[in-house]
Formats: structure tokens, sequence, C-alpha cells
């Protein structure tokens, strides 16, 4: 492969929710996109902060890069998108699976939007589906539809480069859980077969990292390390195996911590709900919706 073909990719690691956030680009071209952006939130005080996508910004800024694409792999259940404010901040365009359109249907329901929200996609500038193909400057993007963990989960290929959102965790923390409305087992398995698929040399870069003390955080893993060591999906698990093992596994799971707060600016491309008559803007709490009895 030409090296020049090869995006360079620079990584930083949120660790209040173990996120990984991806800036894709073009050695010689300056293009760039930049993938999974969190907003800070805490959660106690129900505040945001900029302060980890004002990282990313001043680093595309640095190097003088022309961001063209900030980049859901699906609207996300464990942290808060900063998707919005980076892209207006940079100019821009921001996508995400089609698949978000049911995604935004559930979640409309639940948290009981009126009618500001309108749940047809267009927080985004582009839904992308199964097989499409974009580009980021000089270097082309191709989308292949990784559904399971969520609906619209989606992982985008750049030459050998795959960023595969929540499908796989690094090797030994094993998947993404497949619990979520839209989710299925079977589906994600598939996918991630898809992946494992790919050409032997494809660098697969995680949405998130939840390492043990004995190492730092993984950015990047590999085919040939998922295929070997990863516990739920190594090549000996066949597909009713995985399923049996993924719904036991998601039966014993909590709710994730900032999923509330998360979803409802998610499906909103990272934008908070509109400000009412004294200017607050406000999250909902549906109350005995979700968890065990």
């Amino acid at each position: 492969m030409d090296d020049h073909a090869t995006p360079l990719v620079e990584s930083f690691f949120h660790k209040d929710t173990c996120t990984f956030t991806h800036v894709i680009f073009d050695r010689d071209d300056g293009g760039a996109a930049i993938v999974d952006p969190v907003l800070d939130y805490d959660a106690a005080a129900a505040r945001t902060s900029t302060a980890s996508a004002d990282a990313v910004r001043d680093f595309v800024r640095s190097r003088n890069l022309r961001v063209a694409w900030i980049l859901e792999t699906h609207a996300h259940a464990d942290h808060l998108s900063a998707g919005a404010y980076l892209r207006d901040a940079l100019n821009a365009k921001l996508g995400i699976g089609r698949g978000i359109l049911g995604v935004q249907t559930h979640f409309k329901k639940l948290f009981g939007l009126g009618d500001e929200f309108v749940a047809d996609g267009r927080q985004f500038d582009r839904l992308f589906e199964d097989d499409d193909a974009f580009a980021i400057g000089a270097l082309q993007c191709r989308v292949m539809a990784t559904p399971g963990h969520t609906a619209d989960s989606l992982t985008y290929l750049v030459a050998d480069a795959a960023f595969i959102g929540d499908t796989l965790f690094a090797p030994e923390t094993g998947t993404a859980r497949a619990d979520f409305p839209g989710g299925d087992a079977a589906e994600l398995y598939a996918s991630i077969r898809k992946i494992l698929a790919l050409p032997a040399g494809t660098r697969l870069f995680l949405c998130h990292d939840y390492p043990p003390n004995t190492r730092t955080p993984m950015a990047q893993s590999s085919i040939a390390a998922q295929r070997e060591h990863n516990p739920h999906v190594r090549d000996a698990i066949t597909e009713s195996e995985y399923v049996a093992l993924r719904r036991a596994r998601d039966a014993t799971l909590a709710v994730p911590r900032l999923l509330l707060p998360a979803v409802q600016v998610n499906i909103r491309g990272g934008r908070l709900p509109p400000a009412d008559a004294d200017g607050v803007r406000r999250l909902t709490i549906p109350v005995n919706r979700l968890g065990a009895a």
C-alpha cells in the first residue's frame, strides 16, 4: 500500500468515559475528519464543558488541518457527543448512520419530546448507508454498516484503518453489549465477523478501552489479536455460542451511568435541548423506565 494513501491517526482518550476520539488526517493534503468527539459532562452538577473537544480542535488547528467531517459511529449511550460543537467550530459536516432514525423515534417517545424535536435526521448533515463513499480531503472513506450494538452502528474504512465504534473492545475485554433498543446479538456477531474478514493488516481503532491497572489505554487493535484472543469472538466461537454468551452477560450489566443525558443530547447531534422561556436548557429524566425493577 502506498504510504501516502495511509491516513495518520491521532487518538485522544477521555478518561471519565473511557472513550477514544480519533483524528484521521492526510500527511500531504491536510484533509481530516474527527471520529466520536466527547463533550465533558459533570453528572452531579449537570454541567457541560468543552475542554476535551477543545484539545482536539487545538490539535487540528496546530497542524493546519482542514476538517471535512465529524463522524459518529453511532448514537452513544455512555458519553455526550461534541459533534455539533466541533462541526460549528471547524466548519465541518456531521455524519451518522441512517439507522439513527429508529433510534430517534424510540427515544423521542421515552423522553416525551415535543414538536421541537423532529425524528427525521435533520440534526445531521448526512445519514450514511452501507457501502456509501465520501472524501476526507484526498483520502477516500467507505462506510460499512455494522449493526447489533445499536441499529445505527457504522464502521468507517479509510485505506488500512477501520474505525469500528463499540463493536469490539481491546481483545481481553470482549465485545459491546447488544441489549439497547435496536440491538441484537446475532446481528452484532455478523457485524464483527465482517470486520474480522477485512484485510489482515487493517488497523482497528477502538471507541472504548477499559484497561486493567497493568496497562495503559489501547486505542488500536489488530484483526489477528481479536481473532486469537478475544474471548467473545475468537475464531473458535460460533454464532450460537456468542449469542448465548452475549445475552447472559447483558442480563447482568447495569444501565450506563450517562445514558439518560447522553442519548437525548446525541440524538440531536450533540446539541442540548432548546432553552425554555427562562433561558434554561433542561434534560428529561423518565422515572422507572430503565433497568431492573
